[in-house]
């Protein structure tokens, strides 16, 4: 791969040109992104996202920004921890992700309480020290620079401010990466096929999780953006993990 290059599941594509082949895949399955979750999980993901949340030590009237948080259900689950004076910033490349969020957070009660911007991770609209806490769960795979978000993440973080990514990765255990990789390869795309008519998202989605750096690989890249105190635990046997790093 080349500084022009880059991929989009196993296809090498140009670099400027995958922000808008990943924009396609989830303007198709925004309405049905609950579903296409459960789908991939088995509905695990939900139970990942609520661990993801409680162990962030996001405090009463944090700032926190939720990247690629879209649809608003990791900003739904943080609203009790930042409390009445507290807010949360969900930002999302994709518009009609972001469309699904907003009316979301506003069915919930949430008005006022919540932002919805698009943005491009690699190039946040903050100025510098000025978020307390970012999250971002499901996203960090489908970024075309994967370290320049790492990079702004830092940039923008209060100091003593904590950057957390929720993200599949990789199976430690053999048995369970060929049961993994069976379901993945051969039965996910053609479930997605049947239940939304879309085989080719979900054939992208199971790509981008096989190309995504594994475990060391993302906790030397967050000490690569400057975090500090980086670490990262693994959940469903590695299936997913959870990488979090502090600006100090």
């Amino acid at each position: 791969m080349n500084d022009k290059t880059t991929h989009f599941g196993f296809k090498q594509v140009a670099a400027d040109e995958k922000e808008n082949l990943v924009g396609k895949v989830f303007t198709s399955v925004a309405s049905k992104y609950d579903l296409m979750n459960d789908l991939m999980s088995g509905g695990i993901h939900r139970l990942w996202k609520r661990h993801f949340v409680g162990s962030s030590g996001i405090h009463e009237g944090d700032l926190v920004l939720d990247l690629a948080g879209g649809t608003g259900d990791v900003a739904k689950l943080m609203m009790p921890q930042i409390g009445k004076t507290g807010k949360v910033i969900i930002g999302d490349i994709n518009q009609a992700m972001l469309d699904v969020g907003q009316d979301r957070m506003i069915d919930a009660g949430f008005y006022g309480r919540f932002e919805c911007i698009q943005m491009n991770a690699e190039k946040l609209p903050f100025e510098d020290n000025s978020i307390d806490a970012i999250t971002m769960a499901f996203g960090l795979r489908n970024v075309t620079n994967k370290q320049q978000a790492l990079n702004e993440m830092y940039r923008v973080l209060k100091p003593s401010g904590k950057a957390m990514v929720l993200e599949f990765s990789k199976v430690n255990n053999a048995l369970l990466k060929k049961l993994y990789n069976v379901y993945s390869f051969k039965l996910l795309p053609e479930i997605g096929h049947m239940v939304t008519g879309d085989r080719d998202s979900y054939q992208y989605l199971v790509e981008s999780i096989e190309q995504h750096p594994d475990q060391e690989t993302l906790q030397q890249m967050f000490e690569a953006a400057g975090l500090e105190m980086c670490s990262y635990e693994n959940l469903s046997g590695g299936i997913v993990a959870i990488h979090k790093g502090y600006k100090l």
